[in-house]
C-alpha cells in the first residue's frame, strides 16, 4: 500500500471541491446555449455515505466512514476510483468524481464520473482486517454499483487485490459472478493487460504529444516525480526508458535529488523493499519544498490534490507541468504558471490512461474476450493522441490554456447529452 505521511503536502490547500467547481465557472463563458444546464455539473447526482464496522483482529468493533459519489452519469455508467486513505473526506470525493466527468467526456469513454472511499489508513491495518473492510463497504455501496451502474477501480491506497475482493463480494451478493463489476483486478480474474502501467504510460504519451508541440524533447530531458506510487515509479521509469534523465523524486517519507540522474529501476526496487525512497543510496536528500526548485524540463506532480499552490508555482522551474495526479495543481497556481509561460498538461487528459485501459477492461469482460498487451498499449496510444490533438487543436485556436479547452470539449459532450436526454419526470 502506498505510504500515507502526509508531511509534504501544503496545509493551505484550499478544499478539492471548490477548486473544482471553480474550474467549472472558469469554463462557463465557453459554453454557449448549454451554460443553461451549467448547474448540473455543480451538484452530484448521488451522493451515498455509509458506514463500515469491522471486527479488528483483538475483538474490538472499528467504525469506518465510507463513499460513494455519482456525480453525473448523463453519457454512461459511473467509473472512478476507491480510495483508501485516513485524509478521505465527502468533499474530496465529490471532487474526484466531478473530474471522472470531465475526463471520461474529454477522453470520449462511454463513463460518466464516479469515486469512492473509505477513510482509513491501510498500513494500520492486517490484510484480514483490510478484506474484512473491503468486503464491507462493498456490500455497504452495492445498491449503487455495477457493471452497468457504476464501475470502481484501484486509487490511492488499493490495488488489485482490493479489486479482487470487492469483484468477489459483489458476485456472491447478486448470486453470479459478474466480473465486469469492477476494474484493475488480476488478470487471472478478468484484469486487463496493461491496466497497472497504464496510468504512468499515459502520463508519458501526453508528456511526449506536449514536448514535440512545445519543442521539449523527451530525451535528454531533466524530469521531476513528485509521488512514487504506482503512477509516478512507472511514468519516471518509462520517461528514463525513453532517454529522460530522472533528477528528483518525492514519495510521502523523502525527496531525493541527482542532477545526473537517478536510477529508477533501482528506487523502484528499492521502495518496494523498504517501503519508501527514505535512504536511497543512489541520491541526495533534500527539504521537502526544494522539490519545487528543482531545474527541469518536465515536473509530473503525481501523488495528491491541491499540491502546486500559487507560492509554490510562483517558483518552479520548469518548462511543462504533466499532472499525474487528479486535482495537483491550485486555480490560483494555473493562472501564475500561464502568465510565466509554463504549459501545464491537465489530470484529466494527462492520467486518463488509466481509466481508458479500464474501459478496455470492461469490454473485454463484456465480451469474454481479451486482447494482447500490445494491442492494448496500441489502442491507448490512438485515443490519447487523438484526446490531445483536439484539445491542443481547440487551446491554441482559441487562445486557451489545456485545462479550459479540455473542460469546453468534455462539459459541451455531458451537457448536450444532459440536453437531449431532458428531464423526467
Amino acid at each position: 500500500m502506498p505510504a500515507t505521511n502526509l508531511s509534504y503536502l501544503d496545509p493551505a490547500r484550499p478544499e478539492p471541491w471548490s477548486s473544482f467547481l471553480e474550474q467549472i465557472d472558469r469554463v462557463a463563458p465557453h459554453l454557449g446555449g448549454l451554460s443553461h444546464w451549467i448547474e448540473t455539473l455543480k451538484r452530484p447526482k448521488r451522493v451515498l455515505i455509509v458506514d463500515v464496522p469491522i471486527v479488528r483482529d483483538d475483538g474490538t468493533v472499528a467504525h469506518y466512514e465510507g463513499y460513494r459519489v455519482q456525480h453525473n452519469l448523463s453519457r454512461g455508467p459511473g467509473k472512478g476510483g476507491v480510495r483508501f486513505h485516513p485524509d478521505v473526506s465527502l468533499n474530496e470525493v465529490m471532487a474526484l468524481a466531478g473530474w471522472m466527468t470531465v475526463k471520461n467526456a474529454a477522453l470520449g469513454l462511454p463513463f460518466g464520473g464516479a469515486k469512492g472511499g473509505v477513510r482509513i489508513d491501510p498500513r494500520a491495518l492486517s490484510r484480514a482486517e483490510l478484506e474484512r473492510v473491503t468486503r464491507r463497504y462493498t456490500s455497504e455501496i452495492g445498491l449503487v454499483i455495477g457493471p452497468d451502474k457504476d464501475i470502481p477501480a484501484p486509487d490511492v491506497g488499493s490495488d488489485q487485490q482490493i479489486m479482487a475482493w470487492m469483484m468477489d463480494t459483489y458476485s456472491v451478493n447478486v448470486g453470479h459472478t459478474a466480473s465486469g463489476v469492477v476494474t484493475g483486478k488480476p488478470v487471472a480474474l478478468g484484469g486487463s493487460l496493461g491496466r497497472h502501467e497504464a496510468t504512468g504510460r499515459g502520463v508519458f504519451i501526453a508528456a511526449r504529444e506536449a514536448g514535440k508541440r512545445s519543442a521539449v524533447p523527451i530525451p535528454g530531458s531533466r524530469v521531476a516525480v513528485q509521488g512514487f506510487g504506482n503512477v509516478g515509479s512507472i511514468a519516471a521509469r518509462i520517461f528514463a526508458e525513453h532517454g529522460a534523465v530522472i533528477v528528483a523524486l518525492q514519495d510521502a517519507e523523502a525527496t531525493l535529488f541527482n542532477p545526473a540522474g537517478i536510477n529508477v529501476a533501482e528506487a523502484i526496487a528499492y521502495s518496494a523493499t523498504q517501503g519508501s525512497l527514505a535512504g536511497f543510496p543512489g541520491a541526495e536528500s533534500i527539504g521537502n519544498e526544494e522539490f519545487w526548485a528543482v531545474e527541469s524540463e518536465y515536473v509530473v506532480p503525481a501523488a495528491l490534490e491541491g499540491q502546486l499552490t500559487a507560492r509554490r508555482a510562483a517558483g518552479l522551474r520548469t518548462r511543462i507541468v504533466v499532472e499525474g495526479a487528479n486535482g495537483p495543481t491550485l486555480p490560483a497556481a494555473d493562472d501564475i504558471l500561464r502568465e510565466r509561460g509554463i504549459l501545464v498538461v491537465p489530470d484529466v487528459l494527462a492520467n486518463a490512461g488509466g481509466v481508458t485501459v479500464s474501459y478496455f477492461e470492461w469490454v473485454q469482460d463484456f465480451s469474454s474476450f481479451f486482447w494482447s498487451e500490445d494491442e492494448i498499449n496500441a489502442r491507448l496510444e490512438s485515443i490519447m493522441i487523438k484526446a490531445f490533438a483536439a484539445i491542443w487543436q481547440m487551446a491554441d485556436e482559441r487562445g486557451l490554456s489545456l485545462r479550459t479547452a479540455a473542460f469546453i470539449i468534455a462539459c459541451q459532450r455531458v451537457l448536450a447529452a444532459r440536453e437531449q436526454r431532458g428531464l423526467y419526470p
